[in-house]
């Protein structure tokens, strides 16, 4: 006489509450981690300048760039991957107020400085308020060879740029952001950001 093999009974739902605890702890251990970074991210240093009302204030991770120009404000996003990194330059220049440019003037003087950069192009110009101030939108395109050195590999790069130009009483204010073409999406939507937060009077 044979005897069948009793198969052992299984409880398929004994562990389910384990999983569903394992499950929740990874789930807040990311939106904690995505809070985390979205509070460091979004944390901002502000610029003011001490000669006029002039205030922006930019990603508080972007850093000072060292360099031997005579510009307001000069930072730099660190973490770029490339050599080229996506930076924020505010240049100021006095306007003679006894006779002084039109908006377009200024706009076509900025053009004019720009068609000097390497593979300069112009791709849109558009009017605009910044700070609740008259100015003018300039995007365009340019080359640049960021490690310019013998013996080392470093191919162009192929930056996308907008220019604000801001004209106040006293002053124009040129406000350039530029970004290796890659990271422009980015940059973009920083951009955006950064402009709303501006005071110029």
């Amino acid at each position: 006489m044979t005897t069948a093999a009793q198969v052992p009974q299984t409880h398929p739902f004994r562990t389910l509450p384990k999983d569903v605890g394992v499950a929740l702890v990874v789930l807040a251990a990311l939106a904690i981690a995505l809070l985390l970074r979205s509070t460091v991210e979004g944390r901002t240093t502000t610029f003011q300048d001490k000669t006029s009302p002039f205030a922006i204030a930019y990603p508080a991770t972007w850093s000072n760039v060292a360099a031997n120009k005579n510009l307001l404000l000069d930072v730099e996003n660190p973490n770029g991957s490339g050599a080229f990194k996506t930076t924020l330059e505010v240049d100021v220049r006095g306007l003679d107020t006894s006779s002084p440019p039109t908006l377009q003037q200024l706009v076509d003087r900025r053009v004019q400085e720009n068609s000097l950069l390497t593979a300069h192009h112009l791709i849109s110009t558009r009017e605009d308020t910044v700070g609740g101030a008259k100015a003018q939108r300039l995007e365009y395109a340019y080359v640049v060879q960021p490690i310019d050195q013998a013996r080392r590999a470093s191919l162009p790069v192929v930056v996308h740029a907008v220019d604000y130009v801001v004209v106040t009483k006293d002053n124009v204010f040129y406000i350039k952001l530029a970004a290796p073409e890659e990271d422009w999406n980015d940059a973009s939507a920083k951009l955006n950001q950064i402009i709303r937060t501006v005071k110029v009077q």
